[in-house]
């Protein structure tokens, strides 16, 4: 079935429909891993976006139910060059299309996607439809203006409290508050002894101080952490409590509650191959990113030092609090699709409890 995608620039690229046939709206991003499709439909973090993979060819391994990184796919709607109808691998338990079809996401094929990246790095990030119907421009514009992603945390963290334990000795016990967490950061920290009790977004800070963990984890989730006021202020109250730890919304919030500022990149940084600068050590990091915000450097208070900046843009990709426990990275360390060049991050942050 032919379908379009209309930009908010007017730009229109026509292609051929799949997965689940239904109209979508989302914010149009460009993912530049050769592999990981899979996590990336599912990763909470693009909740409310429309993914674009520049690699040509996706699908051509499949799709399992072991690599999921939440319970359903995420996005709104996903963009390729070319879908493989011919998965080739022996984890590979349905198609792609199939997989799609199940979770009622609709796929588009068939288009330049390397020309759609490229306006995408031009213009900025955009917001577009994918639809099978012919819409007049009005309609193009009331649904694009109608679209807005300031509720994904809601939509994507935990409905009541989780508990999860190692399969050995328990060293640590770490509570998490859950804007969108990957399964492989809970395997990350599972693997090295810590028990997690995982909490809805918007839980109270004394309900989680009442258990009394080592140290309070900033997941990672969708959207503009400006978004997130309350969270922002529940933040505020942990801060000379417990141990702070935070990944990319984390670490961005975690900016927000000391008093930092954050700003919207052009385009977003999501792929698997960012260099990384670990200000320390002077080692180069290889990295997974997704996240379309950036702590402000210049708004930093003194008490923060920055650890890590991005080699492409020279944005801040980590910092520590010089004399509080509160260190976070904007980067993936648990990886998922990626290197696993920052695994040891996870010590890193075991060692600041």
């Amino acid at each position: 079935m032919r379908a379009k995608l209309i930009l908010e620039n007017g730009a229109i690229f026509e292609g051929n429909a799949f997965g689940h046939i239904r109209e979508t709206v989302g914010e149009v991003v460009f993912n530049t891993g050769m592999t990981g499709y899979q996590e990336v439909l599912t990763d909470p973090s693009y909740y409310g976006q429309i993914v674009t993979m520049t690699y040509p060819l996706v699908g051509n391994y499949g799709i399992n139910l072991d690599d999921m990184e939440s319970k359903s796919a995420k996005v709104k709607g996903f963009i390729v060059r070319e879908k493989s109808d011919m998965p080739s691998n022996f984890r590979c338990e349905f198609e792609l299309d199939t997989y799609l079809k199940k979770n009622r996401i609709i796929g588009l094929e068939g288009i330049d996607t390397r020309a759609l990246t490229k306006m995408i790095r031009t213009e900025g990030t955009l917001r577009g439809i994918i639809t099978v119907r012919e819409l007049s421009d009005a309609q193009v514009e009331q649904n694009i203006k109608s679209y807005h992603n300031t509720t994904a945390v809601r939509h994507v963290t935990r409905d009541e409290r989780e508990v999860y334990k190692p399969a050995g000795d328990v060293l640590k016990h770490i509570a998490v508050m859950d804007f969108g967490i990957k399964e492989n950061i809970i395997g990350s920290f599972l693997k090295r002894g810590c028990k997690l009790t995982i909490y809805p977004a918007y839980t109270e800070p004394m309900e989680i101080l009442e258990a009394d963990p080592d140290a309070i984890f900033l997941s990672n989730g969708p959207g503009d952490p400006k978004d997130l006021g309350l969270i922002i202020e529940n933040i505020k109250y942990l801060i000379d409590k417990k141990p702070l730890l935070g990944i990319c919304l984390g670490h961005q919030l975690l900016a927000l509650a000391l008093g930092g500022d954050t700003e919207k990149l052009k385009f977003g940084h999501r792929g698997v191959n960012h260099p990384v600068k670990d200000l320390k050590t002077g080692k180069v990091l290889i990295t997974s990113q997704n996240h379309g915000y950036v702590v402000k450097q210049e708004n930093l208070p003194k008490e923060v030092e920055v650890t890590h900046i991005n080699l492409n843009d020279q944005t801040v990709e980590g910092m520590k609090h010089k004399e509080l426990p509160i260190y976070s990275i904007q980067f993936h360390p648990e990886a998922c699709p990626g290197p696993y060049d920052a695994a040891p991050i996870f010590d890193e942050f075991i060692e600041t409890i």
